[in-house]
C-alpha cells in the first residue's frame, strides 16, 4: 500500500523554484529518508504535505485520496525549527497539543503518562519548557508529535541537538513506531543514520528529485564489482580479468582493492588469489548511501 503519493509537485517563491516537478511514492509502514543538501527543497515539500503551504501545481495523495485539511489529524510533524510554548508547563502543553489533534482529555492524559514513564521524565511534568535543556525540550516535542498516534510521522532533522544517548533513544522509538504500523518520513542532510534506519529514500537536489527507491536496491545498482582483499604474501595480479585499484604492502601482508572485469565472478577472483597468496579477508566494497548521495549531488551540479 502507498500511503503518500507525490505527483509532479512544483513550488516557486518569487524568483526561486523550491520544487521542480517532483514525483515519488512512499510505501506504508516504512521509514522513508527524504534526503538532500541544505536548500534542496525538502522542507518546502514537507510544508506542502502538512498543508502549511500549497503547491503551485501537482497533487499529493494521502491513503489514495487527494490531500485535504482533515488528513492533518492523521499526520504528526516535528519541524526542524522547534516550537514549544516557553512559559507553559510540560504536562499542560502536551495536553493542549493532544487535544488539538482530537484526543479527549482522559485519553490524552493516559497517553501522556505512558510516554513520560517511557522517557523517564516524570519529574519534568510541572516544569516550564524554558527551564529545560534544548535536548529535553526536543524530547517533549517528539512526544507531542506522536502522542495522537498518527499513521504518518514527519521528522525534520530529528537528531539535531541530541547527545548520542538520547539520539539512540529516539532511534529506538522511531523503529518501534514503524514496527507498530506507522510510516515515518525522516528528512535530513546528514547521512550517518540513513542506512541504519531507512527502508526507502528519495534524494532531492536543486529542487528536483534525482534518485528514489528501496535502499538496498539503490546500493545494489551502484555496486562496482570491487572487492577488498587482505592477506599474506606478495600480491601481483597480471590477469586482464582483474584490475587493482589500490594496493598497500607491509612486511609480507597486503591490502588491495580489486575490480572484476570481463564478466568474471567473485569466485573467479578468489580462485586466482588462493593459488598465489594466503587470503584472510575478502569483502565486497558496496557504496554507502553517503557515497551515492555525494556522487548524485556532484552529477546534478555539473548538469
Amino acid at each position: 500500500m502507498i500511503i503518500l503519493k507525490i505527483e509532479d509537485v512544483t513550488k516557486t517563491y518569487a524568483n526561486h523554484t523550491a520544487l521542480d516537478h517532483v514525483s515519488f511514492e512512499i510505501p506504508a509502514g516504512c521509514i522513508f529518508g527524504l534526503l538532500g543538501p541544505n536548500g534542496a527543497g525538502k522542507t518546502s515539500l514537507i510544508r506542502i504535505i502538512t498543508q502549511i503551504t500549497g503547491a503551485d501545481s501537482g497533487e499529493i495523495y494521502f491513503k489514495g485520496e487527494r490531500l485535504k485539511p482533515d488528513h492533518i489529524k492523521d499526520i504528526g510533524y516535528l519541524p526542524e525549527e522547534r516550537g514549544l510554548y516557553k512559559k507553559m508547563k510540560v504536562g499542560e502543553q502536551l495536553l493542549y497539543l493532544a487535544q488539538l489533534k482530537g484526543l479527549s482529555k482522559s485519553e490524552a492524559k493516559a497517553r501522556i503518562k505512558a510516554w513520560i514513564d517511557r522517557f523517564e521524565i516524570r519529574d519534568w511534568i510541572d516544569k516550564n519548557i524554558e527551564d529545560l535543556s534544548k535536548g529535553m525540550q526536543q524530547k517533549v516535542q517528539f512526544i507531542a508529535t506522536v502522542l495522537h498516534e498518527p499513521s504518518l510521522i514527519i521528522l525534520d532533522e530529528p537528531f539535531s541537538g541530541f547527545d548520542p544517548i538520547n539520539a539512540n533513544l529516539i532511534k529506538d522509538e522511531i523503529l518501534r513506531l514503524r514496527d507498530n504500523g506507522a510510516t515515518i518520513i525522516f528528512s535530513t542532510h546528514r547521512m550517518e543514520s540513513v542506512e541504519e534506519l531507512c527502508d526507502n529514500i528519495a534524494l532531492i537536489n536543486r529542487s528536483r528529485k534525482v534518485l528514489d527507491g528501496p535502499v538496498q536496491e539503490i546500493k545494489d545498482a551502484y555496486k562496482t564489482d570491487t572487492y577488498q582483499i587482505i592477506g599474506n604474501g606478495q600480491l601481483m595480479i597480471t590477469s586482464p580479468d582483474f584490475q587493482v585499484l589500490e594496493q598497500h604492502d607491509n612486511h609480507g601482508t597486503f591490502r588491495a582493492d580489486v575490480k572484476l572485469l570481463n564478466n568474471t565472478t567473485p569466485n573467479d577472483l578468489l580462485r586466482y588469489l588462493i593459488q598465489r597468496v594466503e587470503v584472510h579477508s575478502f569483502i565486497e566494497l558496496v557504496p554507502s548511501i553517503n557515497d551515492i548521495f555525494i556522487r548524485k549531488v556532484k552529477e546534478t551540479h555539473h548538469v
